[in-house]
């Protein structure tokens, strides 16, 4: 069986590897994978620590399958993120990476040089700009001619915003102006992996401008068509009935990347991106948290005793992520009409986020995809085929309302 960008499975010993299997998301997506693995696959789990992955391999084997044929456990590879020959080695092993450490800024581009290179698919869990930018500026080329598919935010950052605004584009008409607004409710916490991110992120403001603007130089300039996704105010948005505060993650840039590489999105397309909150005390609160929190990462000593507090690792446990949930509500307008969506799911960044990054990396090894090449968003790389995917796994998307 040949795959999408032209590899042949049969060259490589794996269809994916999960690396970084032993973290806390990693963990969930190994489980993952163990129980809908489809009948075939060949896959393995990667990390530094062999002992950890053989105590993890051994869990994996337990665990009941949905699918007759799947593999009774994975085999396990040993990769340290500070020994590029190792990534390069496993790279070559592989035709899909999927990698959960993080953060990537730090820990990540060695192992998206080596895919580049290798012409092995990739994909992360990344929300950080700065670590996308840079990958596309150093790496998009390489992977452009070996055939590699770089595909970053393939967890709760960032698709079911991607997807989601793609599936609302979709229902409105073809070959006019678009503008889609998208509004996030959640009720989850999160893990000291996604803290340290966070922390990380609020204290590299002046590296993560400066590779932005090293990526505006070298990505080409879209002729005939526009697609952004501007800044914005807080606001009550009374089509949702709710405060909408601006939120500054990375999903508006991929919605707007994915909106430049496809015509779908017709001819001039703006997204804004939201959390929306019910009370107005609520919504100033956490106005207020997110400040104090910028405030604090530029602070060495605070940064140093918040790490402390919320250690990579660490997350909620199976009962309080069986009560999380997210909601992302979508508004699109466009040639007369008027559409309602939702894409909604369970616990966001850890059960929903193991599924989304497990399901792309099947989605990349085993579907009929469009033929791409370079880094690209979920949306250009997987679309509809991962939406489905993630419809059969239990995430919603709906049309609420067409007017």
């Amino acid at each position: 069986m040949s795959r999408p960008n032209g590899t042949d499975r049969a060259d490589r010993a794996y269809d994916i590897v999960l690396f970084g299997a032993t973290g806390f998301v990693g963990v969930l997506t190994a489980e993952y994978l163990a129980a809908h693995a489809p009948e075939g696959l060949r896959w393995a789990i990667a990390g530094r620590s062999l002992e950890k992955l053989e105590r993890l391999r051994e869990r994996l084997a337990g665990i009941p399958r949905a699918r007759e044929g799947a593999p009774d456990a994975p085999a396990v590879l040993r990769a340290d993120s500070s020994d590029p020959e190792s990534l390069r080695e496993l790279a070559g092993h592989a035709c899909v990476v999927a990698t959960t450490v993080g953060p990537y800024v730090l820990h990540g581009e060695e192992l998206v040089a080596a895919c580049a290179d290798a012409g092995t698919d990739y994909v992360d869990l990344t929300g950080e700009p700065e670590f996308v930018d840079v990958t596309y500026v150093r790496h998009d080329a390489r992977a452009r001619e070996t055939g590699a598919r770089l595909v970053h935010a393939c967890g709760f950052d960032s698709v079911p915003h991607d997807l989601g605004a793609y599936f609302t584009v979709r229902q409105l008409p073809e070959g006019v102006p678009l503008r889609v607004d998208g509004f996030v409710r959640t009720q989850a916490m999160f893990s000291g992996g996604t803290f340290a991110s966070a922390l990380g992120q609020f204290a590299r403001g002046p590296q993560m401008l400066a590779a932005a603007r090293d990526r505006r130089r070298h990505e080409p300039r879209l002729m005939g068509r526009r697609a952004t996704a501007p800044p914005s105010a807080p606001r009550f948005a009374r089509e949702i009935g709710a405060w909408a505060l601006p939120l500054p993650t990375i999903d508006a840039q991929v919605v707007r990347r994915s909106a430049q590489a496809l015509e779908r999105y017709g001819p001039d397309f703006r997204y804004r991106h939201y959390a929306a909150v019910e009370r107005l005390p609520v919504a100033m609160g956490g106005v207020a948290a997110a400040g104090a929190l910028f405030t604090a990462a530029q602070l060495p000593s605070a940064r140093r005793w918040l790490s402390d507090r919320f250690k990579p690792g660490e997350g909620p446990g199976a009962a309080r992520r069986a009560k999380s949930w997210f909601s992302v509500r979508f508004v699109g307008e466009g040639g007369g009409r008027r559409v309602f969506t939702e894409v909604a799911g369970g616990d966001p960044g850890y059960g929903e986020t193991a599924k989304m990054l497990a399901e792309s990396a099947l989605s990349l090894a085993f579907d009929d995809l469009p033929k791409t090449a370079g880094q690209v968003t979920t949306v250009v790389a997987m679309g509809d085929a991962l939406t489905e995917r993630l419809r059969g796994a239990g995430i919603t998307f709906r049309v609420a309302a067409i007017l």
